[in-house]
């Protein structure tokens, strides 16, 4: 079982940045694959960014494509999210999830432990 405990969120201006950490418990981190997602107010939850149990693969929303990046250190059993020049849509709870497949998947269903998430605010 992982556990996972999302930290960085907070509120930024329009054009600034946040770096989201998820810090995982377990051993078997670094088999799992990871993903972000995000959930705004009266919205479905989005698929942001994933990342393969290695680091090689990545994935990402059209909407965040040259501005978000994703990143793990398996040493440390944690995986990061930058985001930079960040809109007001932005605004969501983000969440960190771990699918056991290992891959970077985009669909929700694959992954099967979640944060609590923490959330992110961008004024404009």
């Amino acid at each position: 079982q992982v556990q996972l405990v999302e930290s960085g969120g907070g509120l930024v201006q329009a054009g600034g940045s946040l770096r989201l950490s998820c810090a995982a418990s377990g051993r078997t981190f670094s088999r799992y694959g990871m993903g972000w997602f995000r959930q705004a107010p009266g919205k479905e939850r989005e698929f942001v960014a994933a990342i393969s149990w290695n680091g090689i693969s990545t994935s990402y929303v059209d909407s965040v494509k040259g501005r978000f990046t994703i990143s793990r250190d398996n040493a440390n059993n944690t995986v990061y999210l930058q985001m930079n020049s960040l809109k007001p849509e932005d605004t969501a709870v983000y969440y960190c999830a771990a699918n056991s497949v290992g891959y970077a998947h985009s669909d929700s269903d694959a992954y099967l432990y979640w944060g609590q998430g923490t959330q992110v605010t961008v004024s404009s």
